[in-house]
């Protein structure tokens, strides 16, 4: 595993990351997710990304659970705050009273004293920027978290928030999660430019555009009855990657691959991390044996002729908008 600095911050992230959207705390049983993440752990990986949304709070439960048998140094643990927890009108969004309450309780279901990165799951257009910075800022204060990040925001929300943070004398932002894979590329236009002038790495997620570029679906084929395509409780983002047009070109995808000896999901992940903008490509897995395929993304080397040929087929369908 090959380790990279997150943003300007001194804090060093794997090149791969774990994360628990859509799976733990939720589709997948508690022992097999604690699994996964002691597989991750094994092979190298030390950042942890869940968020308290994630089913209500049971998804950092299990990554608490999982973590607990190391000692708290040796990995990096991320979460997140801004969507609803309860359905009183401040239970909810960025404000002072949201972040402050919401920390603490991700700190009891997590287990830890801190977290090392607490991140804005999303922009909070009916609070001021200020005072959501101004409450980051002061947890950092109180050492109950060493980092804050942000996720899903706009380059120019992203402007405004680094601007206020040195207006007013404020701890920066080290990061920003957006989606970020081989059909998602928006990041590229305005979102990489402005972060890594300002010293914001990328903890991008989906890099495998929830599964369609491990290559298990072909075009004009029915879905596997055991993917996440097939399952309805979690299948809401994944629908409109699953067209013809889309897959095909993932089929030429997945024969570079072949010509290069390794799988659809190392190449892909490999693509990501040749952006330097990117800190970390955090991967979702259900299996400790998917940990141990993604973990080996991190050795691959693609030279400038496989990134041309793989340009030349991302080219055919830039301007696909996923729903996600």
């Amino acid at each position: 595993m090959k380790y990279r600095r997150l943003g300007n911050s001194g804090l060093k992230v794997s090149e791969i990351g774990l994360g628990s959207w859509l799976t733990y705390g939720e589709t997948i049983g508690n022992q097999n997710a604690i699994d996964c993440i002691h597989q991750a752990y094994e092979l190298g990986i030390n950042f942890f990304d869940t968020a308290n949304a994630y089913n209500r709070g049971e998804a950092e439960k299990v990554v608490g659970e999982a973590l607990k048998s190391y000692s708290r140094e040796s990995y990096v643990l991320a979460t997140k705050v801004f969507f609803p927890m309860g359905d009183g009108p401040n239970d909810r969004g960025l404000s002072r009273k949201h972040i402050m309450e919401q920390c603490n309780a991700s700190l009891k279901r997590l287990g830890v004293d801190y977290l090392d990165l607490y991140q804005c799951h999303r922009f909070d257009e009916e609070t001021p920027t200020e005072e959501t910075l101004r409450a980051l800022d002061d947890l950092v204060q109180q050492g109950k978290i060493l980092y804050y990040g942000v996720s899903e925001w706009t380059a120019a929300q992203i402007t405004d928030a680094v601007h206020i943070t040195k207006e007013k004398n404020l701890r920066p932002l080290v990061s920003n999660q957006p989606i970020y894979n081989m059909l998602v590329r928006y990041i590229e236009k305005e979102v990489l430019p402005v972060s890594e002038k300002e010293g914001i790495g990328q903890v991008v997620f989906s890099p495998l555009a929830q599964g369609i570029l491990t290559g298990k679906y072909k075009p004009s084929q029915v879905i596997p009855s055991n993917t996440r395509a097939a399952n309805d409780n979690i299948n809401r983002w994944i629908k409109s990657y699953l067209n013809d047009d889309v897959l095909e070109r993932v089929a030429r995808l997945e024969g570079i691959a072949n010509d290069l000896g390794i799988k659809l999901s190392q190449l892909a992940v490999a693509w990501i991390l040749r952006q330097p903008g990117v800190s970390s490509a955090i991967v979702g897995a259900s299996r400790p044996e998917q940990v141990t395929e993604n973990v080996k993304a991190s050795e691959v080397e693609l030279s400038n002729d496989v990134l041309t040929e793989i340009e030349s087929i991302l080219k055919e369908i830039d301007g696909f908008v996923p729903i996600w």
